[in-house]
């Protein structure tokens, strides 16, 4: 049995479809891939609650830094940019891609965008040049040279990707519930992170989340249907009642609380507010291909690891290991960097979070309706729709990582120029919190070995150019001294 049919018999898809209810169901091939309505809806709406932090995320971190004249961006105004990207970019994968894979401003291109590119130049200059690594990544695409890199990366390797990421999702998962936090620089230690804010668990939020984390393995291990989402509502309702009733000091970004009004009205005042090329006038040309370049390859490589892990999980992969109409999902994936920067968002992109979503049994882009069509609301339902605390919606991260860990059992171990780049995949991406740095590291390593073995020819030569950027891109402080940047 191959490695690539095991995923779609974990997705529960039938062996012969039956027959499509309606156009929609034929539009969306919902009954084909084994899925329902049902599930798409559910998967839909587990999708939104675990990234809708986005809407109080990205305003926070871009809000919270200056451009180089001093100017910040408006709280307001970035909420409803990130909700309006968000909203028409995941419909059109949607419509388009025909995956459940929704997108979003992304985390750490949006770190990139705040607080290096605007320190050089303005926030008009700083979206700009996110416009242009959007643009230049749809041009690779319609090249055919970004298809032609997935295609390049052999079945091995992408296998390693979707594990990593499982990993990875249930580390921000147990991070952002405060499970897991960082311990701080005056400890004067070593050790990086530990359980709880103090070395042990306290406060009712942990508390939510450790009970929402057996709550929804229980559900699982039942097979309810809706598990992650019965899981998510469930502890809202009681995260709810809990900060009303106790003193909680902290629930971090998001209070679960009802809100004093349910509508707000959206304020459009930062769409459109980007200059294509003032930032190559205001930082120089070397320095803003540079910050272009790094986009790129974060973009460029985040996206591809989300798209072939969600795929994956979904059990979509045809049998080469390849998802299907790659191009199109490239082409929109892309798109959504141009549009994101346009409307002042930052950088969108696929989102991993989407696996929620999938591990509900979303199976198609008919579950993007249900995502977008909520970030749509939020546009004016924002004090509702973001009562959901991060306590309550991580245990679905920790869930989904698990179903995307089980994949770990089609690499092969005993062959180490497999299982080298494989672990060291797996391994980088949680502890660097980065899906490219963890892809990096794994390709590296792969050439690496197959050049001592004396196997260099079975590396595609893509593939060996590909490297070749990741090692400019780990060593790129060198390589911006050596070129004077710094």
């Amino acid at each position: 049995m191959s490695d690539t049919k095991d995923p779609q018999q974990a997705a529960g898809r039938p062996t012969s479809a039956p027959p499509a209810a309606n156009g929609v169901d034929r539009f969306f091939r919902i009954s084909e891939r084994g899925s329902g309505f049902g599930r798409e809806i559910r998967g839909g709406f587990a999708t939104f609650f675990t990234m809708a932090y986005i809407l109080v995320l990205n305003p926070i971190i871009l809000g919270s830094a200056k451009d180089k004249f001093g100017h910040q961006l408006d709280t307001g105004q970035l909420v409803t940019a990130t909700a309006l990207v968000a909203c028409v970019m995941t419909v059109i994968m949607g419509v388009g891609g025909n995956l459940p894979l929704a997108i979003a401003a992304g985390l750490g291109l949006n770190a990139v965008v705040a607080f290096q590119l605007a320190p050089l130049m303005s926030w008009p200059d700083a979206m700009g040049l996110v416009v242009l690594e959007g643009v230049l990544i749809c041009v690779l695409v319609l090249t055919g040279l970004r298809e032609a890199i997935m295609n390049a990366i052999p079945q091995q390797l992408k296998q390693p990707i979707g594990v990593g990421i499982g990993l990875f999702i249930a580390f921000i998962g147990f991070v952002d519930a405060g499970f897991v936090s960082r311990i701080p620089d005056a400890a004067n230690t070593t050790v990086p992170v530990q359980l709880g804010a103090v070395g042990r668990l306290t406060g009712w939020p942990v508390l939510v989340f450790c009970v929402g984390v057996l709550l929804t393995i229980a559900l699982i291990a039942r097979k309810v249907k809706g598990a992650i989402l019965i899981s998510i509502i469930t502890m809202t309702v009681v995260a709810i009642v809990i900060n009303a009733v106790a003193d909680v000091k902290s629930w971090g970004l998001t209070t679960p609380k009802l809100p004093d009004k349910i509508v707000a009205a959206p304020d459009f005042g930062l769409i459109g507010h980007f200059s294509l090329f003032g930032g190559f006038a205001k930082a120089g040309i070397l320095t803003a291909v540079l910050l272009v370049f790094t986009l790129i390859l974060s973009d460029f490589f985040d996206a591809m690891g989300t798209i072939v892990g969600i795929s994956a999980e979904a059990g979509l992969l045809d049998d080469r290991g390849q998802v299907p109409g790659i191009g199109r999902v490239l082409f929109i994936d892309g798109a959504a960097a141009v549009a994101g920067g346009m409307g002042s968002a930052s950088s969108n992109t696929a989102y991993i979070e989407s696996a929620a979503g999938v591990g509900e049994g979303a199976r198609t882009g008919f579950a993007n309706l249900i995502t977008g069509g909520l970030f749509g609301l939020a546009l004016f339902l924002t004090p509702l729709l973001t009562i959901v605390p991060l306590q309550a919606a991580a245990p679905a991260l920790i869930a989904v990582g698990f179903l995307m860990m089980t994949h770990v059992k089609h690499i092969d171990w005993d062959r180490y120029e497999i299982a080298i780049p494989a672990f060291l995949t797996i391994a980088v991406m949680p502890f660097t919190y980065s899906i490219t740095d963890g892809i990096g590291a794994g390709f590296l390593a792969y050439v690496l070995i197959k050049a001592v073995l004396g196997k260099a020819r079975d590396v595609h030569w893509l593939l060996w150019g590909v490297s070749a950027l990741f090692l400019v891109y780990f060593a790129i402080d060198p390589v911006e001294q050596v070129l004077g940047v710094k």
